[in-house]
């Protein structure tokens, strides 16, 4: 008979009776801290007290550190925020796979064994589809690739974390990296698009292999919600690839299904030029994640711009920063409202508003839009904000070269042009979907518009983009957007000194385009609701090639009835008839007259133009201005604006903007000298 060794065995019943005693106080811990956690639920203020409480009576149980993640994730609107929610969560996860990780291995063993584990496999659902979200959140990838890889493992018969969805945007949000970055990714942009594409596939069979399994269990219906959360990914990614035919199809699915994202919907019809189902579709309620940029609002803006009604672009986005604060999405909104202001002719609110977008750390949740894109899109609407800066300088003093301060102003500006467009150039030389974001003009995943990237190539190799476009207008599908591509031709063409050529193009694209049709399934007709900005570039084209004096005045009150506000930083000289009324001829006054006299418009009586009334009231040393601008049809441009001042320095210039429908604040304050902005990529 074997000898037993006294020391150990002495040892070895006190560990069986201490962990013994440790169990059945753990058990009843448990037992308590189950009761309490009913009701119990993130959007409770004691909800933080309550997980503090569960981990002091059992800090080895899940639960505890489940309720203190779902708490700050719940309450995260930065990185720090969910870089603390991370923390917790994942303690929550370890303790809950040591404990019952059996359990849900098996889970789907039984109807009955599944039931009786149903809260387990909840709270296993809440930890890890949080900590993917904490990771998306803070671009944290290869942790949420790591996690679903953990999910997976498990071999759920239902998958209800949708696990090669989550893939699949992981791939597409991560596609221009290469494997070097991310293991998981493979060395080109096509290559991990394809790898989002077989993701889907990949769940599709999933979704079929334990179909029938599944229907057993949960009704002969449920595959089909599992499948729509599929199409939703197959259709943005056909989008991506231009399958618009394969997109809609799969959108058709969605929309019949009810599960259609309506702001993605409407990003594809942004993309194929059918602009006002666009902007239908975006204003329709959209699912809204706490703490994250709105697609929509942000993109909203944009089409109201190619409608020329910028006021209202800029209340909306105004109304939005309001309602959301400092949080995920902020930074985003300001680039819009600038936007906005920029289009409105208000540089200054322009200016400022892409200064706080610039200082805002911003995170990119609940979309594929990343921080190279948000940067690039800040220095490029910086560059053509200095470009209206130097026309503005041309449209307030048609002598201005003779004046060394105003020389100055345009050296400082050419110089800072000169810097930010250098840094773009790199950064668009750097980007491998460059194809996609820029030169393509409208993209789902773009941030910036077609007028926005013309501001860029116009000054870069214009023989090379002329053919370039020349290649879309042959090659794209999208035949509503055919005139843009061709338009940009016409530019690019009349930028590189060949007038007669670039005229003869703008003249096509007029008749083609803008003139009456009785064709109602024209695809070359634009959209006036929502085209008014191509209508003036082209317009503009027309302008600037004319050599007969009276033409060009007739295409300069075209340009003005298509969109004002962009005039006066076009070069194009306008006519426009203006009338004082009230006390207007004081030395206050005089001076401010003669501000307006000296700007690039010229005064004239004639009917057919478009006619300008300004009536001055002065109230102790306050005058104020109300201001009232009719284009030459006789349609309301600019209705009872009012301007207030005291001093007359600047106020005719400012004035003058605003007999081209410029916004701006009642209370008139010169604008202050601004240093230079340095690009930052």
């Amino acid at each position: 008979m074997k000898k037993v060794n006294s020391i150990g065995f002495i040892f070895s019943l006190l560990l069986v009776l201490h962990f013994g005693g440790q169990a059945q106080t753990n058990t009843a811990a448990r037992y308590e801290i189950d009761a309490k956690r009913i009701g119990v639920n993130s959007s409770d203020n004691d909800m933080l007290p309550r997980s503090r409480e569960f981990i002091r009576l059992d800090s080895t149980y899940y639960v505890g550190w489940l309720l203190e993640g779902l708490y700050k994730y719940d309450r995260s609107g930065d990185y720090l925020g969910y870089k603390q929610a991370i923390v917790p969560l994942r303690k929550a996860l370890q303790l809950m796979e040591k404990d019952y990780g059996n359990t849900l291995k098996n889970l789907f063993s039984t109807p009955n064994f599944f039931l009786t584990n149903v809260q387990r496999f909840d709270d296993f659902y809440q930890i890890a589809s949080t900590l993917i979200q904490s990771y998306n959140s803070i671009e944290m990838p290869d942790s949420t690739m790591a996690l679903l890889d953990k999910i997976e493992g498990y071999q759920f018969q239902r998958d209800f974390f949708g696990i090669d969805c989550d893939r699949c945007w992981l791939y597409h949000r991560n596609r221009f990296y290469t494997s070097a970055q991310h293991s998981f990714l493979k060395n080109s942009i096509d290559e991990n698009v394809d790898l989002a594409l077989n993701a889907c596939y990949k769940q599709i069979e999933r979704i079929q292999k334990n179909k029938i399994s599944n229907d057993r269990w949960y009704g002969p219906y449920q595959s089909e919600e599992d499948l729509l959360t599929v199409y939703h990914y197959l259709a943005i990614m056909h989008n991506y690839k231009q399958q618009y035919d394969s997109a809609q199809y799969y959108y058709q699915f969605l929309i019949n299904g009810g599960r259609v994202s309506w702001s993605n919907y409407a990003n594809t019809q942004h993309e194929v030029g059918l602009f006002s189902g666009a902007m239908d579709n975006y204003r329709k309620p959209q699912p809204r994640r706490k703490f994250a940029l709105v697609e929509a609002d942000y993109y909203m803006p944009t089409l109201l711009i190619y409608g020329g009604n910028t006021k209202v672009a800029i209340s909306s986005t105004q109304q939005k920063i309001n309602e959301v604060g400092s949080t995920p999405g902020f930074g985003w909104y300001n680039i819009a409202l600038a936007r906005s202001y920029l289009y409105d002719g208000q540089l200054d609110s322009s200016e400022f508003h892409l200064d706080k977008a610039f200082q805002f750390k911003e995170l990119h949740i609940n979309t594929t839009l990343t921080q190279s894109q948000y940067e690039f899109t800040i220095n490029l609407l910086r560059v053509q904000l200095i470009d209206k800066k130097i026309a503005r300088l041309k449209f307030f003093n048609s002598g201005w070269w003779y004046h060394p301060g105003s020389l100055y102003d345009w050296y400082l500006l050419k110089m800072e042009k000169a810097m930010l467009e250098y840094a773009l150039v790199n950064a668009l030389a750097n980007n491998p979907e460059r194809n996609r974001l820029v030169y393509d003009l409208f993209c789902a995943e773009a941030t910036v518009s077609f007028d926005e990237s013309t501001y860029l190539l116009k000054d870069f190799c214009l023989p090379f983009f002329k053919q370039k476009y020349i290649n879309y207008a042959d090659n794209d599908k999208r035949l509503r957007l055919n005139r843009y591509f061709k338009l940009l031709v016409a530019r690019f063409t009349l930028d590189d000194g060949d007038e007669e050529e670039a005229k003869a193009l703008a003249q096509n694209l007029l008749q083609e385009t803008l003139l009456p049709s009785d064709n109602e399934e024209d695809y070359n007709r634009i959209d006036r609701d929502y085209e008014k900005l191509y209508a003036y570039r082209l317009l503009e084209v027309l302008a600037r090639c004319e050599e007969d004096s009276e033409k060009k005045l007739t295409l300069a009150k075209k340009c003005f009835e298509a969109f004002p506000q962009l005039v006066p930083y076009s070069g194009i000289v306008c006519q426009m008839q203006l009338e004082w009324v009230g006390s207007s001829n004081d030395v206050v006054m005089q001076t401010v007259k003669e501000e307006v006299k000296a700007c690039n418009v010229e005064w004239v009586e004639s009917a057919d133009v478009p006619k300008a009334q300004v009536m001055v009231e002065k109230k102790g040393d306050t005058y104020r201005l109300v201001i009232n601008v009719w284009n030459h049809a006789g349609k309301s441009v600019l209705s009872n604006s009012e301007l207030l001042f005291k001093k007359p320095e600047g106020v005719g210039k400012e004035l003058a903007l605003r007999l081209f429908g410029k916004g701006g604040a009642v209370q008139f304050e010169p604008e202050p000298k601004t240093k230079p902005t340095v690009a930052k990529f």
